[in-house]
Order: structure tokens, then C-alpha cells, then sequence
């Protein structure tokens, strides 16, 4: 075993002084040989294809910067003519300049002969890992630039998503804030709200307001239903076409039910909800109409 070893060295020092003589007397030749004799494969097997190569990556460079400012310009004229958000815009456009910018390197050191396959599946490898760890993050980034970009909502809309309600106070690329009526500030991750069910109660500019009135068992149907039109007629906030609806809807244990419909913009809704109760309540006892409470009948023997 010993005996392998030395000899193995042997050979390895034998091998490496060959190397280095070989230069030594490459060197010489060099030195003693007419420029005359060697500058011309040198230009010709050398410098004229890398040359070559240089006027090439010269000419994509300037070529893909055009390209670049073209597409971006593009871009620019798409974000204005949307409306979108100023920092999303300002955020894209910096993305895809990146990203472009990255491309053409890589051409053009591809073009210059440099192997770009290993740095290419490095930086995937290293994209990978770091989308990995941060995969939440990066899907609360993506729904912030969905939400920015088809606008399911806006600031000062009122929603209902992930349990809570409010009005929208402020978006933001990974989160967006929501005050509640009681004036708590929810902030709720965009992923969740790109992707889960979301209402927006001012996305349209009107909104019906639904109640349901009861009157008990003996009371005059007619005249309660002409009391809750005519209160209907008087409220300005009501609109009247469509018209609104008052029918029977329901024969419940202990009172009749009377389902009232109307319509009103949405910022009225609440205003009207509530005023419409309260008239209610006046007028039914005012008129001698019953507003019933759950009874029964027990009959002993």
C-alpha cells in the first residue's frame, strides 16, 4: 500500500513537471518566433471571432434597451388609461424593468460565449427557495396586485369579507385596512380577500331595503297595507320606480306578517332602515293597529 502511494506521487510530480515544461518551452518558442509568424492566427482564430461576437452583444444591447423603453412606454399608456393606483404602477413598471434588464444580460453574455445555463438554473434554484419561504407573503403581494388591478373594491366602499364589515380605508400591496361601524381598524391580508367571498354593499349606486311588519290576528289587513304605502309615499329617499311592495308574507303562529320592499340609493339604506321603524311603531298605535308578541292559548279541563 505504501509502495502505491509513493509511486502515485511520483507520477503526479513527473506529470506536473512535464506541464510546467511544456510552458517554459512554449513560452520560448513565442519569444523567438517573428510576431510575423503568429499575430496573424492569432487575429485570425481569436480576435476575429470574438470581435465578431462584440459588434453582436453591442448591437443586441442597444437593440433590447429600444425594446425595453417601447414596452415600458406601453405599459405607462395602459396603467394611465385604467386609472390604476400610482404606487402599483410604480411598482410594476420597476418589476418588468428588472426583469427585461435581467433578460438582455443574460443574451448577452450568452452571446459573447459565456455557458448562461448554470447561472440560469442557479437563479432558479435560489428564486425557488425564496418563494418557498415566503409563500405567504408572495400570495398576500399577488392578491394586493389583483385587488389594485380589476378593483373588486375601492376606499370608501362598504364590504363584508372574512367576518367583518366596514368601510375601506385604506389599500395596500400586501393589506388592506377596513373600519368597522363601531370604529375598530381590521386590517385583512389581500390574499384571503382576492380569493375569498367577498360583498361590497356600495358597488352599485342603488340598494332595497327589506322589512317585515306584523300585526296581530284581528287587526285590519287593508288598512295596515295602505298605512305602510302611504309612509313609503311620504319618505323622499324612496324611490318610486321600481314601486314599492307591500304584501302579506307570511301567517305566523302569534301575528301576520306584512313584507315590505323598497328601493333607495345606497347611502341612504341605513338612514331609511331606521327611520321607517320608528314611523312604524308611531303609526300602528296611533291607528290602533297591534304590533303582536309571541303568545299561547292553554286551555285547562
Amino acid at each position: 500500500m505504501e509502495n502505491d502511494t509513493l509511486v502515485e506521487q511520483v507520477t503526479e510530480t513527473v506529470q506536473d513537471t512535464t506541464a510546467v515544461n511544456s510552458m517554459v518551452e512554449g513560452v520560448k518558442k513565442l519569444a523567438t518566433t517573428p510576431v510575423s509568424d503568429w499575430l496573424p492566427d492569432l487575429v485570425k482564430d481569436y480576435l476575429v471571432p470574438f470581435g465578431i461576437k462584440l459588434v453582436a452583444a453591442i448591437v443586441v444591447l442597444l437593440l433590447g434597451r429600444w425594446v425595453i423603453k417601447l414596452i415600458k412606454k406601453a405599459l405607462t399608456k395602459v396603467m394611465t388609461r385604467r386609472k390604476m393606483d400610482p404606487s402599483l404602477s410604480s411598482f410594476l413598471m420597476s418589476l418588468v424593468s428588472v426583469l427585461l434588464t435581467f433578460l438582455l444580460i443574460i443574451a448577452i453574455v450568452g452571446i459573447l460565449g459565456v455557458n448562461t445555463s448554470s447561472l440560469v438554473a442557479l437563479l432558479a434554484s435560489a428564486g425557488l427557495a425564496i418563494g418557498m419561504a415566503l409563500s405567504g407573503t408572495l400570495q398576500n403581494f399577488a392578491g394586493g396586485v389583483m385587488i389594485m388591478l380589476f378593483k373588486p373594491f375601492k376606499v370608501g366602499d362598504f364590504i363584508s369579507a372574512q367576518g367583518y364589515e366596514g368601510v375601506v380605508n385604506e389599500i395596500q400591496i400586501f393589506n388592506t385596512h377596513v373600519l368597522t361601524p363601531d370604529n375598530k381598524e381590521v386590517i385583512l391580508p389581500n390574499g384571503s380577500l382576492s380569493t375569498g367571498a367577498l360583498t361590497n354593499f356600495s358597488k352599485q349606486g342603488t340598494r332595497r331595503v327589506d322589512w317585515s311588519f306584523s300585526i296581530a290576528y284581528g287587526d285590519d289587513y287593508n288598512k295596515a297595507k295602505s298605512l305602510l304605502l302611504r309612509l313609503c309615499d311620504e319618505d323622499g329617499r324612496i324611490q318610486k320606480t321600481p314601486a314599492p311592495f307591500v304584501e302579506l308574507g307570511k301567517l305566523n303562529n302569534s301575528s301576520v306578517d306584512i313584507t315590505v320592499r323598497v328601493w333607495v340609493d345606497a347611502a341612504d339604506y341605513w338612514a331609511v332602515f331606521f327611520s321607517m321603524n320608528e314611523k312604524v311603531y308611531k303609526a300602528f298605535a296611533t291607528e290602533g293597529l297591534s304590533i303582536p308578541f309571541p303568545q299561547m292559548d292553554v286551555h285547562m279541563r
